[in-house]
């Protein structure tokens, strides 16, 4: 009976080593994938490759309704603070990106209200 018992806490323990540790989204994270973005979100043109990485990975790093609603306030902080940023660049980015985000990056997003 108590070789059971250790053995069940054996498992437990292993089950709670081996579980993957979430992190939440963080807005530095969202400031340092987004700063390659900064050119295109400013004057437009070409986007660079390295700031389409920074918009996948931020899509990829935000699996849940809560990560989404924490991305979308810091990238609505974060395009805020880019001095001249053109909104329509911002709006168009995922698009250019290839990537599908269910709200438009600008400040007036309510991110509160989206549903994901």
């Amino acid at each position: 009976m108590a070789s059971i018992k250790v053995a069940c806490m054996v498992l437990i323990c292993m089950a709670v080593v081996a579980a993957p540790i979430a992190q939440a989204v963080t807005c530095g994270q969202v400031v340092r994938n987004l700063s390659p973005c900064v050119n295109y979100l400013r004057f437009g043109g070409a986007v660079p490759a390295t700031c389409c990485g920074g918009v996948k990975s931020l899509v990829s790093s935000a699996p849940t309704t809560a990560d989404k609603r924490t991305v979308c306030g810091c990238l609505k902080s974060a395009v805020s603070a880019i001095p001249n940023y053109n909104d329509a660049n911002a709006a168009s980015l995922p698009g250019k990106c290839g990537v599908n985000i269910p709200y438009k990056i600008s400040v007036s997003t309510n991110c509160a209200t989206i549903k994901f």
